[in-house]
């Protein structure tokens, strides 16, 4: 039953059927055995049943039978039907938006009335009142159209408003997403370059020791074993999340994890926390977390083997300061670890992100600074 309702809602005659049927019944013809009287209404009426998909067609094939019905001297007897499917056709075209072709339309059903009102009509009534008793009619047909057609234009609009956010919604949603991939991106770097320099480095530091100092060289071996498999698992879930599209998923470091962090520089880097740092909103606190990340590993890179460093970070409502330091040592700087180009770029726009600043620089016994800024209130 649904099946058939569906259907009869898609056919647009369906619609028209029973109007049809009122429109036959209204007439006089139904009783009458002339072939004339009967067939010549109901044929132009027939159009009728599809002057939503056609109307121009329909509104000209009314016209066409009415004319024929004029023709033949049956007005008289048949003139509500006429004027009625001639207001029906009027209607549909002004309500489909066609007003030029319903102007057309409407100058013939006029010329109609004028001809029947100076011929037929002076028989049976004054020709003036003749005319006058169908055009209400025709104009009201008219605003009917109108009405409805500035009401499905406000649909429409509503229809269209809808899919335009909707679709402003998805680009948004899509810009969303290509922004928190490239976010990504920049944490596959931050992590690739901090543990990669972190392992070459042991590792050249452990091939110069394995002659002298055997103790140290397991102890580095433990180090670049604990930073790969960290690495691996990090770059992983970043893996995982670049494929699977869900943002929401991505690891955010905190600073609880900085001690872990110092820990696999492999070097003598002491750490130092202050304030309540666990109250940090997620943001600041990862953005503070890179900029101590790559801080460590431009020492690594840089820094003499020897060289001693020091983190500190510090909440102090409503700004985190962050200072990386290292001294100058006395081995020369490990060569072959070329940079990104970026990291203090990296550093700076990190910091900038929010409303802070960067600060770089050596020291006066050969070390160097990075000190950065990250205020709260712009989280």
């Amino acid at each position: 039953m649904e099946r058939v309702v569906r259907w009869a809602r898609s056919q647009p005659w369906m619609l028209d059927l029973p109007l049809y049927a009122v429109f036959v019944l209204l007439g006089p013809n139904i009783m009458t055995s002339d072939l004339a009287y009967r067939a010549i209404p109901l044929l132009f009426l027939l159009p009728l049943l599809v002057r939503r998909r056609f109307p121009r067609t329909t509104a000209l094939l009314v016209l066409a039978g009415v004319a024929a019905v004029y023709l033949n001297e049956l007005w008289a007897y048949d003139r509500s039907r006429s004027e009625l499917a001639m207001a029906v056709s009027l209607y549909t075209l002004v309500k489909a938006g066609d007003r030029w072709f319903a102007s057309g339309f409407a100058a013939g059903v006029v010329a109609l009335e004028l001809t029947w009102s100076f011929t037929w009509g002076v028989t049976t009534q004054n020709p003036a009142i003749t005319l006058l008793a169908g055009l209400p009619l025709q104009i009201a047909a008219w605003a009917l159209g109108e009405f409805f057609h500035a009401k499905d234009q406000l649909s429409e609009e509503e229809r269209l408003r809808a899919e335009l956010m909707a679709s402003e919604q998805h680009a948004q949603d899509r810009a969303a997403v290509a922004e928190e991939r490239s976010r990504i991106a920049r944490e596959l770097h931050d992590v690739l370059a901090h543990s990669m320099s972190v392992i070459v480095l042991n590792a050249e530091g452990a091939k110069l020791a394995r002659h002298h100092d055997p103790a140290t060289v397991d102890r580095t071996l433990d180090t670049i074993g604990r930073t790969g498999r960290t690495a691996l698992a990090e770059l992983r879930r970043l893996l995982e999340v670049m494929h699977a599209g869900e943002p929401g998923r991505a690891p955010q470091p905190t600073l609880d994890q900085l001690r872990d962090l110092v820990d696999q520089a492999g070097r003598d880097v002491a750490l130092e926390v202050s304030g309540e740092v666990d109250e940090l909103p997620a943001g600041v606190a990862l953005q503070a977390y890179r900029i101590v990340q790559e801080a460590l590993t431009n020492m690594l890179k840089h820094a003499p083997s020897d060289a001693a460093g020091r983190v500190r970070v510090t909440f102090d409502r409503p700004e985190v300061r962050i200072e990386v330091t290292n001294t100058g040592g006395r081995e020369p700087v490990a060569a072959g670890l070329p940079g990104a180009g970026r990291g203090v770029a990296g550093m700076a726009q990190r910091a900038e992100m929010y409303h802070g600043r960067l600060e770089t620089g050596p020291l006066d016994d050969g070390g160097y600074r990075v000190y950065a800024t990250l205020h709260t209130e712009a989280a």
